[in-house]
């Protein structure tokens, strides 16, 4: 039989064996590593130092060791840092160091953690009795030391990997975009957190699933299909190629959402498919842009048609030689050109404001504003301009004077009867105002057709124009935006009084008090 230390010392390699394949945590490792050593030499204290990346020395882990004597122990291997001095050169000073603190009643071993012929580290056993270690103390250390190593290079990788994980899910999920991970079968591998809510479904639904159960189509997309991409074996595609857009069915209640897909192969060293990341990306924005584009090219080249064809008809008539006109046939066409190249100017100055309100280009120049006043000079105005209708200004005893840009007032006030004009057809125009504590609050009321609920939320939108009224009705779609974009310079709220059904009502609010000036 065995001695008994020497089946000690075989339980003990055969405990650190386990712990090369069942510990991946370092520092607990580490902790058994060197409990182990300290138990199989009869030691009563000891430490491990590791190697950093950068080729400093530091202790990882100890055990007995006083804390003054642990910072001093720490101090002197900074001293060794890019050395490749042996362990045992260094043992000896470490002894006389102890030696000198204990009177000579201690003493120590240590051994290199070597692997694939590189040091990741030491390990230090000490006594704190006089007994000097026998040649059968280094070899089974350094046995158990290689052991160890290969136990401690294991964890450190596996702690790189788990980093570089966290950080790779980090990032997956700090992007905007959605990002699906498959696996060469076009099973779903990974999804990010953006994906997550771009479909409106918990990652547990969407895993492990096929890429094509997952991703699904409103209606036939444009582009390569992923599918097609991986029977042609990814031949003779660039990285524009691998594109595909189209409309993404959600989970409900989500509506489709216009999305633009990027794929991207990854392939090992062999050639081998390893890996497809697929980035999805929402595109409503730039659909609205594009929608915006045409319904902006389609209103104006409608809108502009009309007067510059009255303007050149009034004009090539005028000029005929063959006809004598009197004073009044000159003086109505005249009018008419005048009208419809007013017509045309308000429709430029309109533009032009829509785009200085969008870059911020309009500086807004207040002062105290008596709006009742203002508000009662527009009814008279509009009341003298139109015969079908009847404008009525009720104000309450204490609508207060504001701090305004006048001129933005009256432009504000001015589209919303045009708008109240051009939207019924006769009947009353009211213009109602009260002071509701530090604001005013002022609706214009008509009684014409109203607004069509599914109209409201966007009525406000530049260039919208809903189908039915493009069709009868003059208008560019950007008069309600204009009236927006005044009163949200000023600090108030606009809005569509939805409650009242005899036509339509649009009310505002603004500050009595403001700032003297204020930049859109």
């Amino acid at each position: 039989m065995l001695p008994d230390h020497r089946v000690r010392q075989r339980e003990y390699l055969l405990e650190i064996s386990r712990a090369l394949t069942e510990e991946l945590n370092l520092n607990t490792l580490l902790s058994r590593i060197l409990h182990i050593a300290i138990e199989m030499l009869g030691g009563h204290a000891g430490f491990i130092a590791l190697v950093g990346d950068s080729g400093e020395w530091h202790i990882a882990i100890n055990q007995g060791i006083p804390p003054a004597l642990l910072s001093y122990l720490e101090n002197w291997l900074v001293s060794f840092s890019g050395s490749e001095e042996a362990a045992e050169t260094r043992v000896p000073e470490i002894n006389r160091m102890l030696s000198d603190i204990s009177m000579g009643m201690i003493t120590g071993v240590g051994i290199g953690m070597t692997v694939q012929h590189s040091t990741i580290g030491q390990i230090f056993v000490f006594r704190n009795y006089r007994a000097t270690f026998s040649a059968n103390d280094y070899s089974i250390l350094t046995s158990f030391a290689n052991q160890a190593a290969i136990a401690v290079r294991n964890a450190r990788l596996y702690t790189q990997i788990t980093r570089q994980n966290l950080r790779m899910a980090a990032l997956l999920n700090s992007v905007a975009d959605g990002i699906l991970i498959l696996n060469p079968d076009l099973t779903v591998l990974l999804v990010n957190h953006a994906f997550e809510r771009l479909i409106n479904a918990p990652v547990e639904e969407l895993v492990n699933k096929p890429f094509a159960e997952v991703v699904r189509w409103a209606r036939l997309p444009k582009g390569l299909r992923l599918d097609e991409a991986v029977k042609s074996n990814w031949q003779w595609r660039t990285a524009k190629d691998l594109f595909l857009e189209g409309d993404m069915l959600r989970y409900s209640p989500l509506d489709p959402i216009p999305v633009e897909i990027a794929y991207a192969p990854l392939f090992s060293d062999e050639g081998e498919l390893l890996n497809i990341i697929a980035s999805v990306r929402d595109i409503t924005r730039f659909r609205e842009a594009e929608e915006l584009k045409a319904n902006f090219i389609s209103v104006m080249s409608h809108e502009l048609k009309t007067p510059i064809a009255l303007i050149k008809g009034y004009a090539n008539t005028l000029r005929r030689e063959d006809v004598e006109w009197d004073k009044a046939m000159v003086s109505e066409s005249l009018q008419v050109i005048e009208e419809e190249a007013d017509h045309l100017t308000a429709m430029v100055e309109d533009l032009l404001d829509a785009t200085k309100l969008q870059s911020g280009g309009i500086t807004l120049h207040k002062t105290e504003v008596d709006l009742a006043e203002l508000i009662n000079d527009l009814t008279r105005k509009f009341g003298l301009q139109s015969e079908t209708h009847q404008f009525v200004a009720d104000l309450s005893e204490d609508f207060p004077i504001i701090v305004a840009d006048e001129t933005r007032l009256n432009q504000l006030l001015t589209n919303l009867l045009i708008n109240a004009i051009k939207y019924s057809d006769d009947g009353t125009i009211k213009i109602d105002g009260k002071k509701i504590e530090e604001n005013v609050q002022v609706c214009i009321t008509d009684q014409g057709k109203g607004f069509d609920p599914m109209d409201v939320p966007h009525v406000f939108d530049r260039f919208y124009r809903s189908d039915g009224v493009a069709k009868t009705t003059k208008g560019t779609g950007l008069g309600l935006y204009l009236c927006q974009s005044i009163v949200k310079a000023h600090g108030g709220k606009i809005w569509v009084d939805e409650s009242y059904h005899q036509g339509a009502r649009i009310c505002f609010t603004l500050p009595i008090k403001t700032q003297s000036q204020l930049v859109l």
